[in-house]
């Protein structure tokens, strides 16, 4: 059989993703601050696109009475929108020296009672100072010669977020290039610091730092995190009364001073920004009804340029072909935009609607009343792919009668069924009834992940035991052995 090359005719079917398609999608998955950016770059390069201006302008007859109303100082403010004192003759007339970087002496950081409405220094920094330089700021009152700075700085250029040390000796004093004896003498001086614990390597070393700050190196409680961490970790008085030669009682009261004191000493000093969530949809309670309305709050609502449309309506003043084409290009861009936009809104409104509709409980009861629900359900109710509600739900946020939450987290399997009703229960309805029944047991007895398992199979809920704990685990709460308490 010879090898040809020849022409051939073949018909088929197949979805070409078009211009406008591949910008919708993109649009649709994008969360609130990226699509606020991709407005703005998207205004930057199309000048056909111009942002709303939501504030309410008066124009006409009320911007006429506006300038009547106002006083003559101000008219040629309003109609030219230049400020007395711009003028270049009036530039020479400005005190300069009340624009230098001079604060008043009534501000906090002028006095040492400064007065309670006084600004704080830290409302002038651009970012709140954190652990590392305020380790820094006490080791500059003490007396270091440049090397002893060296490895100090290098010391705070090593710890985590936590307060710990995360290098060894060893590579201290490679980077510094100092004896070990004197890597581990600086150590010593920045663990006596401020907080207690600091640059310690593990947490009994912050324990132990901790209580050496207290004076209390010759108690029971220093030779319990000396010589019983592993039986402190399960709270195995019993057993630590053993090795240190007390009782039960005495070392429950000894360990019960380990409560004062602060396991990650690094944390007080953090300087990370608390991060606020904007919900994208709300879901309001009017009357009977659940209604779901868009937050278009803070986000640029953009609109097709009415300056540009008229120097392109306008036959006697029309540009250049090139520049014609040019906007009209532009035109048919910002228009598919506009159209991707619309598209993106009803789509997470409609979404929004459907959830609702399969959800409706919840809105009124709360996470136990969460049913199963997949994407295939929703993409069916509304006739398109379940891609695309994948898409619609992702990094977005609803505002509902019961709290804030992602929109993925009203999607949920079944785990098992309810043997008194035959209803299909969810895990989040299943660990919502077992932080219940942990919250309501007694401390000295706490229930095992057996027991709990027999406690929810009395309710109709039948779950394995290793299903009961790995939803204990997802909830941080600790196994039985950590919960116990005693008086």
């Amino acid at each position: 059989m010879s090898l040809e090359l020849r022409q051939q005719l073949k018909l088929a079917q197949k979805l070409v993703m078009t211009q406008q398609l591949r910008q919708a999608i993109q649009l649709l998955q994008m969360n609130r601050l990226e699509l606020t950016t991709a407005l703005q770059a998207e205004m930057e390069q199309n000048p056909m696109l111009e942002e709303v201006d939501r504030t309410l302008e008066p124009s006409g007859p009320e911007a006429l009475s506006a300038v009547e109303e106002a006083g003559n100082a101000d008219v040629e403010m309003l109609i030219t929108g230049q400020v007395a004192g711009d003028s270049p003759a009036a530039v020479g007339e400005v005190n300069w020296e009340d624009y230098a970087n001079n604060f008043e002496a009534d501000f906090s950081f002028a006095h040492e009672t400064p007065p309670a409405d006084a600004p704080s220094r830290f409302d002038f920094t651009s970012a709140a100072p954190g652990l590392t330089a305020f380790l820094a700021w006490q080791l500059t009152h003490l007396s270091l010669t440049e090397a002893d700075m060296e490895i100090a700085r290098c010391i705070l250029g090593n710890l985590d977020g936590h307060g710990f040390l995360e290098a060894e000796i060893a590579d201290i004093c490679a980077e510094t290039g100092c004896p070990e004896k004197e890597a581990e003498a600086v150590l010593r001086l920045v663990q006596s610091l401020d907080p207690p614990g600091i640059a310690a390597r593990t947490l009994q070393e912050s324990l132990l730092l901790q209580l050496e700050r207290k004076d209390m190196e010759d108690t029971l409680t220093w030779q319990i995190v000396t010589e019983c961490m592993d039986e402190l970790a399960g709270r195995n008085f019993a057993a630590i009364a053993r090795r240190t030669g007390s009782t039960a009682r005495e070392a429950q009261s000894a360990a019960a001073v380990l409560a004062e004191l602060t396991p990650y000493p690094g944390n007080e000093y953090s300087n990370e920004q608390t991060r606020y969530i904007t919900p994208d949809v709300y879901v309001l309670k009017v009357g009977d009804q659940l209604v779901v309305s868009l937050n278009n709050e803070e986000l640029p609502e953009v609109r097709l340029s009415a300056a540009y449309q008229e120097l392109l309506d306008n036959k006697k003043a029309a540009p250049d072909p090139a520049t014609k084409e040019y906007l009209q290009e532009k035109k048919r861009n910002a228009q598919l935009l506009l159209n991707a936009l619309d598209y993106r809104k009803s789509t997470i409104c409609r979404v929004m609607e459907s959830i609702v509709k399969f959800q409706p409980e919840f809105f009124i009861k709360g996470p136990s009343a969460l049913k199963p629900l997949v994407l295939s359900d929703v993409a069916q109710e509304l006739g398109v792919h379940e891609s695309t509600v994948s898409r619609a739900t992702a990094n977005k946020y609803a505002h509902t009668p019961q709290g804030l939450y992602e929109l993925k987290y009203f999607f949920s399997t079944a785990a098992t069924t309810d043997a008194d009703t035959g209803e299909e229960l969810t895990a989040v309805s299943i660990k919502q009834r077992l932080g219940q029944l942990i919250r309501a047991e007694d401390a000295a007895k706490p229930y095992s992940d057996s027991k709990l398992a027999d406690m929810l199979e009395a309710e109709g809920i039948k779950i394995a035991r290793r299903t009961v704990a790995k939803y204990r685990e997802q909830m941080k709460i600790l196994p039985v052995k950590h919960r116990r308490r005693k008086d």
